[in-house]
């Protein structure tokens, strides 16, 4: 078993960027639209487990915005089977092999919407990275553009929220300003914060809306670093810095 594992891997690992295949990595065939996202996001959650949490029962609910092609969801349903998840994906083609991933894995109560949070309902331009970079279009940004819809996420906190992730690509800091007096419905929170060169930073106003809420937090690098910030700073697709926050009460 474990060198089938690792032949898959070293089979993923040569396949193209962006290319649509499938893989039998998590012992069942997942439908993937990228080879290089999906073993980091594998890694990150199967191997590093960094979305594990503990749960006051066995059926936590919890709300995964930016659901990417389902391996969070079919993490949090090994974490608790009897979990109520909804999930976000605004992304046509990702959201086509999140839904195949939901149904060859026989997931129930798992509610998908085809929209991205924002702090209103209406129909945005959004950049179709391809992977697991798709995003509300920026300024000037003109490639690769589709229309999708959005909607906010404060119908969906009216109730206790066990755990609520986002990793929406750059869209966090309004969507949590939008239902910041809601928070407090929510135990543990992980939020993917991202920093884009031509755009204020807006970290603080972000760490702001956690404490008030009453989390504590704990803030990790990811994927995006620089290890000289006064001599270079590393960029990629417009950014320059990627975290994880953590956040609990």
């Amino acid at each position: 078993m474990a060198f089938q594992y690792q032949e898959e891997l070293k089979r993923l690992k040569l396949i193209p960027r962006y290319t649509i295949g499938e893989s039998n990595l998590l012992h069942k065939t997942i439908s993937f639209i990228d080879s290089a996202s999906l073993l980091f996001i594998q890694d990150e959650l199967f191997n590093k487990e960094i979305y594990k949490f503990k749960a006051d029962n066995s059926n936590p609910y919890i709300i995964d915005a930016g659901a990417n092609i389902g391996l969070s969801v079919i993490y949090f349903k090994m974490l608790y089977t009897e979990a109520e998840i909804v999930a976000f994906e605004p992304d046509n083609k990702v959201f086509k092999a999140l839904k195949t991933n939901v149904e060859t894995f026989s997931l129930s109560n798992v509610t998908l919407i085809k929209k991205a949070l924002w702090n209103t309902e209406t129909t945005l331009k959004f950049y179709s990275e391809g992977a697991d970079g798709g995003r509300i279009a920026i300024e000037n940004e003109n490639e690769k553009l589709v229309e999708i819809e959005t909607t906010s996420l404060r119908g969906y906190l009216q109730r206790k929220v066990d755990l609520l992730k986002i990793d929406i690509e750059g869209a966090e800091t309004i969507v949590l300003q939008d239902c910041e007096d809601l928070l407090h419905n929510v135990k543990n929170l992980f939020v993917e914060y991202h920093s884009f060169t031509d755009q204020n930073q807006s970290l603080d106003k972000l760490l702001n809306i956690l404490k008030n809420a009453g989390f504590r937090y704990q803030i990790q690098h990811i994927g995006l670093f620089s290890p000289h910030p006064f001599i270079n700073i590393t960029k990629h697709s417009g950014m320059d810095l990627q975290l994880n926050i953590f956040a609990y009460k």
